[in-house]
């Protein structure tokens, strides 16, 4: 059987996992994304109400408005993050060490990892910010982008390189506590079930339940930032992450909630988003690993009943 480095496996892994978590979960980062840029008036009663419209207004497809920029893009950045996320690991492990890492090191692990995705995903999201967005909107802006190449094209043409990276800052803040969280709760959960199971085979439902719950702790600690995100990219007229944020505290003061639009269909996302996105990794990771393989499983990770 062929063996395949550490470095690889990761790299593939990750990248089936970004995959099943686009498919599962684009729908509603539409909805998160459509009730995040409605603007301080409010088209939208909510998010069921957002659902309503865009299924009326342009039919279910609608909901996959956008879908081929995560689509091209997730497996390329979750191929990074988790291989990024391995590489910070090793370097974190002491020499000749064969203890495993603490939940801390792992969490510091995440949040470089996360520092690192950050600059493969905001070109990315802008670009499905964009499409997702453009729908929101009357006349030419309604129909401005044929796809996601198209959007990329007129981007680069009208704001240069610097313009696929609108955003960068906010998306730096969002992604290093949002990752540490990632994988230190799901790091985490595993422990505590392999521990009451007394050994470290963990089942599909095992591993389903902890991928879903570290979406959720990774959305947990990071919305605001990503509304913030969402408004910048799809709204060329801030110049700086700073002016978004200052017209935002204009519009909503003090009103928490504001910060927290999308919050519902996000967090319905995270849980089945997440979930598939760490079964097929870890299925993916063992299948490449094969009975006879040599190489270390990953640190953190258990083995599959």
């Amino acid at each position: 059987m062929v063996q395949f480095g550490e470095n690889t496996k990761e790299f593939v892994a990750g990248t089936m996992g970004g995959w099943a978590q686009v498919i599962v979960g684009h729908p509603f980062d539409t909805l998160k994304v459509m009730m995040q840029t409605q603007g301080p008036s409010g088209k939208f009663n909510g998010s069921m109400d957002c659902l309503r419209h865009m299924v009326k207004t342009d039919g279910p497809q609608a909901l996959y408005r956008g879908m081929n920029s995560p689509l091209m893009g997730i497996g390329i950045c979750n191929s990074v993050l988790f291989t990024a996320n391995g590489y910070f690991r090793r370097m974190l492990t002491p020499p000749d060490s064969t203890e495993p890492l603490s939940l801390g090191h792992m969490m510091i692990a995440g949040g470089l990892s996360g520092s690192v995705m950050a600059f493969v995903n905001c070109p990315v999201e802008l670009l499905k910010v964009k499409l997702q967005v453009q729908g929101n909107s009357t006349g030419a802006a309604a129909t401005a982008y044929r796809g996601v190449l198209d959007c990329g094209a007129k981007t680069y043409a009208a704001y240069g390189f610097k313009g696929l990276y609108r955003g960068i800052a906010i998306t730096l803040i969002r992604d290093t506590p949002s990752f540490a969280a990632y994988f230190g709760a799901y790091e985490g959960l595993k422990m505590m079930m392999a521990a009451r199971k007394k050994g470290d085979d963990l089942g599909a439902l095992e591993l389903l339940t902890a991928g879903g719950f570290a979406g959720i702790a990774a959305w947990l600690v990071c919305f605001p930032q990503d509304v913030i995100k969402s408004r910048m990219q799809s709204d060329s007229s801030y110049r700086t992450t700073l002016e978004c944020v200052r017209s935002l505290v204009r519009q909503n003061g003090s009103n928490v909630r504001s910060y927290f639009k999308g919050f519902g269909p996000t967090m319905a996302r995270a849980f089945p988003g997440n979930a598939a996105t760490f079964l097929a990794y870890e299925w993916t990771r063992q299948a490449m690993s094969g009975p006879d393989s040599v190489t270390e499983p990953p640190l953190g990770t258990v083995t599959l009943a």
